[in-house]
């Protein structure tokens, strides 16, 4: 052993060690900071999914007719949507007909991006459910 100018012991050899150390940790620790972006980004598409669910409901439930309420629907989640999914929304009714003082429930469902920055090729189809009133006095056309 040498005694250095700092007064701190150093052993012969083990000069440029952390410099490995780091070499060795750095891509471990970029790889485990991409991974929690990823999971991140997953999270936030849940959540804007979920609105848009929410949208897409109560757009609908204003609607006097069936078929321009699924238009309203479409509309609003693609509204919400648009830079969240990588592909189409997909709007389905899941509430059976359209009748005065009954619900009106949609599902949204769409693939984002996720973990495929990565090149982690996991399934990432978000689908979000949501139920509106139908106004029990809305006049019919």
């Amino acid at each position: 052993m040498r005694l250095t100018t700092l007064t701190t012991m150093v052993r012969e050899g083990d000069e440029g060690l952390s410099t490995i150390e780091v070499v060795v940790l750095a891509p471990v620790l970029m790889l485990f900071v991409l991974v929690l972006v990823g999971f991140g980004l997953i999270v936030d598409a849940r959540g804007a999914i979920d609105g848009a669910a929410r949208d897409a409901a109560r757009a609908g439930s204003l609607e006097r007719d069936e078929a321009s309420a699924m238009g309203q629907a479409q509309a609003a989640a693609d509204a919400d949507l648009a830079s969240t999914c990588s592909g189409p929304v997909s709007v389905r009714q899941m509430s059976a007909g359209f009748q005065a003082g009954g619900l009106f429930t949609v599902e949204v469902s769409c693939q984002v991006r996720g973990l495929a920055m990565l090149g982690l090729d996991i399934g990432t189809q978000i689908t979000g459910r949501s139920t509106a009133p139908l106004d029990p006095y809305r006049r019919v056309s």
